[in-house]
């Protein structure tokens, strides 16, 4: 998401500061009109010029999801304390962190941004202690997005799905937002000046999985995933943007394309 949103940022006359974890990279962004710092966050230190990339800044966004894969999970909380430090050296006092829905765990039925939270997995658990991190930093002002499955023009959950046999979520629902939504809502958050507040961001549409996923394969010629029935009634949540949507944002791309 980092790059898109910084170019539909430019595309709105800011002026855009990013980082990236590789060198590699730094040209590249540098060519899109992205000033550009390459920057890597540690649990123990941060590399790179960290208080030069954050000093012109006014507005933060955060898009830094943990690493909990494979042999080294690390301690994501740690490493946006130290970020924390630095922000309050700097002189920003806003900032927009992307969380995600998982942070309300495995309840069931509709889920607004008032639902109590009660996450189940390892990342869902660190991502909480984040957003409370920040929204516990008195100098700041904060926007929390807790985003669904992220769809775009490369990235659809159905390409990890198709052909896969013997799924037992297929009653469950949908809980997705494009691309397109994400950089959207962000920006209106911005233009709008809404902070302190946290905004669930998914689509407002929740098909059973089954159902989706199998149109979903078969619109793109991929085979369609076998779903099994389960004895376990549990349909899964259905989350609904209700702060967003009633400060008249407006969903402009859907899940099915």
């Amino acid at each position: 998401m980092g790059l898109p949103l910084a170019k539909a940022l430019l595309d709105t006359d800011h002026r855009v500061y990013g980082s990236t974890t590789s060198e590699e990279k730094l040209a590249d962004l540098d060519k899109e009109g992205i000033i550009p710092f390459k920057i890597v966050l540690g649990e123990d230190k941060i590399d790179g010029p960290i208080s030069t990339f954050l000093a012109p800044l006014e507005i933060l966004i955060i898009n830094v999801p943990p690493k909990l894969r494979g042999k080294h999970k690390e301690n994501y909380v740690q490493k946006m304390k130290l970020l924390n430090s630095e922000i309050l050296k700097s002189g920003i006092k806003k900032i927009v962190f992307v969380s995600s829905t998982s942070v309300y765990g495995n309840v069931e039925g509709e889920v607004t941004e008032n639902t109590a939270v009660n996450p189940v997995n390892e990342s869902g658990k660190q991502l909480l202690a984040v957003e409370n991190l920040f929204k516990k930093t008195k100098k700041l002002q904060f926007a929390i997005l807790r985003f669904g499955g992220l769809i775009g023009p490369e990235r659809h959950p159905v390409m990890f799905l198709a052909g896969r046999m013997g799924l037992e979520n297929g009653k469950e629902y949908v809980n997705l937002i494009h691309l397109n939504d994400c950089i959207g809502m962000i920006l209106y958050i911005l233009e709008n000046d809404y902070w302190n507040e946290t905004y669930n961001g998914v689509f407002p549409h929740h098909p059973e999985k089954s159902v989706f996923y199998t149109s979903e394969a078969l619109k793109r010629g991929l085979s369609a995933p076998q779903y099994v029935l389960k004895k376990s009634k549990y349909r899964g949540k259905q989350v609904i943007c209700r702060n967003i949507l009633n400060k008249k944002y407006r969903f402009s791309t859907p899940i099915t394309y």
